[in-house]
C-alpha cells in the first residue's frame, strides 16, 4: 500500500482526521516540511484483549491424585 505524504501544515489543519483514517486503512502517512520528511505515522497494532488468558490452559492439563488434601510426609 503507498504512503500518503501531506505537508506538515495539512497535517495540521486536518490532524485528527489523518489519524483516523491511517487507522482505519492501515496506511502510513509521511508529514512533510519543503519535501523533506519530518515524521511517520504509522497504525498501531491491534492490542491483544486482556481477557484471552483466563481459561487458556483449559483441557490442557490433568489433575492426578486428590489436590485438596494436605501432601504426605516421606520418611
Amino acid at each position: 500500500m503507498p504512503i500518503r505524504e501531506v505537508g506538515v501544515s495539512e497535517f495540521k489543519a486536518k490532524c485528527a482526521h489523518l489519524l483516523k483514517r491511517a487507522q482505519r486503512t492501515k496506511q502510513m502517512v509521511r508529514v512533510t516540511r519543503y519535501g523533506r520528511t519530518l515524521v511517520f505515522v504509522t497504525p498501531s497494532a491491534p492490542q491483544p484483549d486482556r481477557t484471552d488468558w483466563i481459561g487458556s490452559m483449559m483441557g490442557k492439563i490433568q489433575i492426578l491424585g486428590n489436590i485438596i488434601s494436605p501432601a504426605k510426609r516421606w520418611g
